[in-house]
């Protein structure tokens, strides 16, 4: 049965354990932490036990199941080898906080890779496979599962790169994480491909909705998190008031064999001006997949 995580990406005004109180309070089920150093409404890297605690009381309290810890470390293909470990040793921790508050996945991104980047990449690649089967071993220790997303500016920009890199790695506790959203504003494959390409693979899904901008259909960005304003091509949008056939994507991933979590990357922190408050947005975008759940 799929069920509804709130993301803290979307509430960038409300600190950790105010958002979990809105997400409960809004209908969601669950919760997805965002994990890095200076944002309100995210875990600090280094994180102590009496902050843990605060959260994981804050969450039983509500009725919320912490899903995922989402840190932003990405240069696990680095040929920087020092670089490469001290990315790892990131991750080691953030393996420790889902032990502590009961989180089953952690959010990876498939390594850091420009898009004009085009040297060495076979070496960067093999950097990756080893610092996720390394990683894969101690999550699954834990109980965790690396879920490797559909990300621009990384190794996995495509459903089809997703889904080669998952079998190289070959490790199952090293999964996808499906967004159907980042590839269609990257121009990847279309969700009945992108499905059937990474069947059996999915571990997690982001939901988000968008619209292209008039005229400019061309994706680009400069960082791997975020685009500029000046790069972007899309405008966010409510779960719904995009053109984004959510009821036809999830029909077709049940069918596949995924019906677990739907995180709700609402993408306020990065685009404040697209849309309202968590308060409203992501409630009508959780109303709405409660709406269509029930024809899923």
């Amino acid at each position: 049965m799929f069920k509804i995580a709130g993301h803290t990406m979307g509430t960038p005004e409300y600190t950790v354990t105010e958002a979990i109180e809105l997400f409960s309070k809004i209908g969601a089920e669950g919760a997805e932490i965002v994990v890095q150093d200076g944002y309100h409404s995210g875990l600090p890297c280094e994180c102590d036990k009496d902050t843990l605690q605060k959260v994981k009381q804050c969450a039983k309290d509500h009725g919320i199941q912490i899903v995922c810890l989402t840190p932003y470390n990405s240069k696990f293909n680095s040929l920087d080898e020092e670089v490469r470990q001290a990315e790892i040793k990131g991750i080691e921790k953030v393996i420790e906080y889902c032990d502590f508050l009961g989180a089953g996945r952690i959010r990876i991104y498939g390594g850091n890779l420009p898009a004009e980047e085009t040297d060495h990449l076979e070496e960067k690649r093999d950097r990756l496979i080893a610092s996720m089967r390394y990683l894969g071993e101690k999550a699954k220790a834990h109980g965790v599962t690396l879920t490797i997303e559909n990300h621009f500016n990384t190794m996995t920009l495509t459903a089809r790169q997703s889904a080669d890199l998952i079998k190289d790695i070959d490790c199952d506790s090293v999964r996808i994480l499906y967004d159907q959203a980042n590839l269609t504003f990257t121009g990847g494959e279309d969700y009945k491909e992108a499905i059937a390409l990474q069947s059996g693979l999915i571990g997690y899904m982001h939901v988000k909705d968008l619209v292209f901008h008039e005229g400019n259909t061309e994706f680009k960005s400069s960082d791997v998190s975020h685009p500029d304003e000046s790069e972007r091509n899309v405008y966010t949008r409510i779960v719904g008031e995009g053109i984004l056939p959510w009821p036809e994507i999830l029909k077709e991933v049940k069918a596949h064999g995924y019906e677990d979590w739907l995180s709700l990357e609402y993408e306020r922190r990065w685009h404040p001006a697209d849309i309202p408050d968590a308060s409203i947005g992501m409630k009508k975008s959780i109303d709405y997949l409660r709406g269509i759940l029930p024809e899923i």
